[in-house]
């Protein structure tokens, strides 16, 4: 663990008394990973933390809000999705050893849980779960979203009422591309000859 990291508290002050508070506001840059496939942190932007610290018996117990600034795709219509949300956090850090006693004792909880390095804890593992799993699974730009036009690949909310397209089978398409050639291969071609019934005079 590394100690200059923005994600790396230290309770020393804590010193493992029961009761005791401290309470931690700031603001880290967000990791590239904190996310799924489609949707998930701005990497870089700020995560604002309003955290409280809290001595327990077992641990140091981290509770509060972190505020994430997210972006993602439409599941239908594929438009950019963009929204700050705030997601709620609570874990308890258990103090070197604490674990390893709860799980003898019973605790199958304890061994999904964290545990003190020395007197650091790292908030990044806690953070990037708590967000995770905040994220819908198939985001929408809007409850009402159409998605997209199978026709022209546009967005349906943004056509008008009346869009479609008509779907003529290739084979009879073939078909009027001829009928409509041949009609006019006889009206244009210069070299056409009517045929001409003699007049009575030619007759005589």
């Amino acid at each position: 663990m590394d100690p200059r990291s923005p994600f790396v508290l230290s309770p020393h002050e804590l010193a493992r008394r029961p009761g005791t508070m401290r309470e931690v506001e700031r603001e880290v840059p967000a990791p590239e990973d904190f996310g799924t496939a489609v949707m998930g942190v701005v990497a870089g932007s700020p995560i604002t933390l309003d955290l409280r610290l809290e001595s327990v018996l077992d641990g140091v117990l981290v509770s509060g809000e972190a505020e994430v600034q997210l972006r993602g795709e439409c599941v239908r219509c594929l438009r950019e999705i963009s929204e700050t949300r705030t997601v709620e956090v609570s874990e308890l850090y258990f103090y070197p050893g604490a674990r390893a006693t709860a799980l003898e004792q019973g605790d199958e909880e304890a061994e999904d849980m964290l545990e003190l390095e020395g007197e650091l804890l790292d908030l990044e593992p806690v953070l990037r779960d708590a967000v995770v799993s905040s994220l819908p699974f198939q985001p929408l730009c809007d409850e009402s979203c159409r998605g997209l036009c199978p026709g022209c690949g546009e967005r349906l909310d943004d056509l008008p009422a009346d869009h479609e397209h008509v779907d003529v089978d290739p084979r009879w398409a073939a078909l009027a591309g001829l009928a409509s050639g041949s009609a006019g291969d006889d009206d244009d071609d210069p070299g056409a000859q009517h045929e001409e019934r003699p007049s009575a005079d030619e007759g005589r």
